[in-house]
């Protein structure tokens, strides 16, 4: 097929673009390379891809309209994966207007693109953010999500909300993917996995929120990657089981869908850290702080409709995947 990418130079981005070179594809890359992180490993991953055939690359921000018209206009994109994002739940409370431009504005734009285009279908990438207030566990695609507490998980919610309206008005079919923690090798410098292993390495304390009373289901980068392909070669159709009196938030009368990707088996934060002592045999030293503002203390991933539809489920172990990330560290920065 022939794939666009947005957010090819990210870290779910690259490792999706790589799996589909490797399958014969071709794949369009776009990416804005800004500098939320250091930009230096979004460029070493983007020279991994360009050595692999079939990739072609731009940089373009999703907000950018005129040339997002353009890019549609000269490409016949059978598939469309929006990773492009302003991510980080904790960053949209002191840059919100950078979540404004890039997931709600960019986000038009490429539904824009695909409703002119005719894409056959769109994936995109929502987060386990969207639950918000959601207590209960584990978190189903069945749930309402009506209570987010950060501009990202807002912003999330409201992609879901504008793929509807474009599958309903347009026929355009889409799926959209809540992740679950995402983490391995070549992640991403703002995330616990990759801060602690570097504090750890400098011997310097990690921060601990919520005085380590949080559970995150973890999942590790290949499980995303194989449910986002398995989720792309499954374009959505409408539920003749759906029912406007009882709507039911996962499915529609139109051809839109949503999965949760997660690894089912939320882990205890300290045992997560304890995990990266063994993987790097180094004791942490650690820090306690309180909940920041944003943040929920436990997700855990509810998986069945990934599994019924699909017929996959993650199940890398968190100490293996913890391992495997360190390993690359080590690797990467030469330490």
């Amino acid at each position: 097929m022939n794939i666009l990418v947005t957010g090819a130079a990210g870290f779910i981005g690259y490792s999706l673009s790589a799996r589909l070179l490797d399958s014969g594809h071709t794949v369009y890359g776009i990416d804005n390379l800004n500098d939320y992180y250091d930009v230096n490993l979004k460029y070493a991953r983007l020279s991994r891809l360009e050595k692999k055939t079939g990739f072609v690359f731009q940089k373009l921000d999703l907000a950018d309209r005129q040339n997002m018209a353009a890019l549609f206009e000269a490409h016949a994109f059978d598939c469309v994966v929006n990773l492009a994002a302003q991510a980080g739940v904790r960053h949209s409370i002191d840059n919100p207007a950078s979540y404004v431009d890039s997931n709600l504005a960019g986000f038009g734009n490429v539904l824009e693109g695909c409703r002119h285009s005719r894409v056959k279908h769109l994936v995109y990438a929502s987060s386990s953010s969207v639950y918000g207030l959601n207590t209960h566990m584990p978190f189903s695609v069945h749930q309402n999500v009506d209570h987010p507490i950060s501009l990202y998980a807002a912003s999330k919610k409201a992609n879901e909300l504008m793929a509807h309206t474009y599958s309903y008005l347009y026929n355009l079919p889409c799926t959209g993917l809540r992740f679950f923690t995402v983490y391995g090798p070549w992640g991403r410098p703002d995330m616990a996995l990759f801060l602690f292993t570097k504090a750890m390495l400098n011997n310097k304390p990690i921060q601990v929120f919520n005085n380590g009373n949080m559970q995150r289901d973890f999942t590790y980068i290949d499980d995303i990657v194989e449910g986002v392909i398995r989720v792309m070669n499954r374009i959505p159709e409408a539920n003749p089981d759906w029912s406007s009196d009882r709507p039911d938030p996962s499915s529609s009368c139109v051809p839109y869908r949503l999965y949760n990707i997660g690894n089912n088996q939320p882990v205890a934060l300290m045992d997560f850290v304890k995990a990266i002592e063994t993987a790097l045999g180094k004791k942490a030293t650690i820090e306690y702080l309180p909940l920041q503002p944003g943040d929920v203390p436990a997700t855990y991933a509810e998986v069945s409709d990934l599994m019924a539809d699909t017929g996959f489920k993650p199940s890398t172990p968190v100490p293996r995947g913890i391992q495997q990330f360190v390993d690359w560290y080590l690797a990467y920065y030469g330490q």
